[in-house]
């Protein structure tokens, strides 16, 4: 019987493995098919042939200029962007246990962006100032979220109550400052806010992949941790999990993906929120979906920057298309917790 137990296990296990580098393996090539297609695909189409001449170096008359300067940064900055937000995203969902604590539901992307238009809207800044501006200003945030919800004891449902409360006063912060500011300064605020990648330069992708490799990895080495977490505080004490200080670790890294994601591209509205939840579908129950949600995240910002392009005939933000995508799952989300009974 023992026996047979063990075997099942082991089945049971080989199978979740599978079906997640199955998994991976597929968003992987999905991503991939959408950079290509980004450099492909604009107001001028390139065959393959000419893309990868150009990004060997070969040098070829407006299409040098087009590829290297306009495309491959806005695609280079979209992929890296996407990935830090559905791993961000995933880490506070799955250590909070509530699908509602992404870092733009709970203040954290808010604290970068209110950061960004004072240095915007009232100091006239712009490029790498804006940038440290908004994560020195998303840990800010994010530390007086944490301090508060700790009390005698950490409390996963407070932190979010008090994220949601801290994120309708920096929005009322911001919509004051957007009021106050001129009709030029203030559009050029609205069109950080909506998150786009339009803009998007060679000088942005280094410092942005940098960030991401080193606190993608650390999450990713911390997967085991953050599963055990998920358990419960009592159930990671008895199997010796560190609580204090893997929580810490987790939340500090999500917080340097987000906040200097948010200030590359601003904050791209419902990446985080969703990228979790899908890839947690995709690789199944009980499988780690780290690498999966970061991967999901590329694909809703790669996928959405396509269709905001060239489905419309107006062009619109990435930001746009992303808010449109999760506007409808946040309210069949609250609907599915309020008849569970769920706080």
């Amino acid at each position: 019987m023992i026996q047979t137990n063990r075997v099942l296990i082991k089945q049971g296990y080989t199978r979740r493995k599978n079906r997640s580098i199955s998994v991976n393996v597929i968003l992987l090539l999905l991503t991939v098919c959408l950079c290509g297609m980004m450099l492909l695909y604009g107001k001028t189409n390139y065959g393959l042939s000419t893309v990868i001449r150009v990004l060997s170096g070969e040098q070829i008359q407006g299409a040098t200029f087009t590829i290297e300067v306009l495309r491959l940064p806005r695609m280079l900055c979209g992929l890296l962007a996407g990935i830090a937000f559905g791993i961000s995203g995933n880490t506070f969902q799955t250590m909070l246990r509530n699908p509602l604590a992404s870092p733009d539901i709970i203040g954290i992307s808010s604290g970068s962006s209110i950061a960004a238009v004072f240095c915007i809207l009232v100091l006239n800044m712009s490029g790498s100032g804006v940038s440290i501006a908004a994560v020195i200003s998303g840990l800010i945030v994010s530390t007086i979220i944490y301090v508060l919800s700790k009390g005698s004891g950490f409390s996963g449902s407070r932190l979010i109550l008090i994220g949601i409360g801290m994120q309708a006063m920096i929005n009322a912060l911001i919509s004051y400052l957007l009021v106050k500011a001129s009709q030029n300064d203030a559009s050029v605020a609205l069109r950080w806010l909506s998150g786009s990648l339009n803009g998007m330069s060679t000088k942005d992708v280094p410092a942005l992949f940098i960030v991401v490799f080193i606190f993608g990895i650390i999450i990713l080495c911390l997967t085991k941790q953050l599963q055990i977490l998920e358990l419960g505080d009592e159930f990671a004490t008895t199997l010796g999990v560190k609580i204090n200080l893997i929580r810490i670790m987790l939340i500090l890294s999500s917080v340097f993906l987000i906040a200097f994601a948010t200030s590359i591209t601003g904050p791209i509205a419902f990446v985080a929120f969703l990228s979790g939840p899908i890839a947690s579908r995709l690789v199944g129950p009980g499988a780690p979906n780290v690498l999966g949600a970061g991967l999901v995240g590329a694909l809703l910002v790669l996928g959405a920057d396509m269709i905001g392009q060239f489905v419309f005939s107006i062009r619109f933000p990435v930001g746009v298309i992303t808010g449109i995508l999760g506007a409808p799952y946040m309210l069949f989300l609250l609907v599915v917790i309020n008849k569970r009974g769920q706080t």
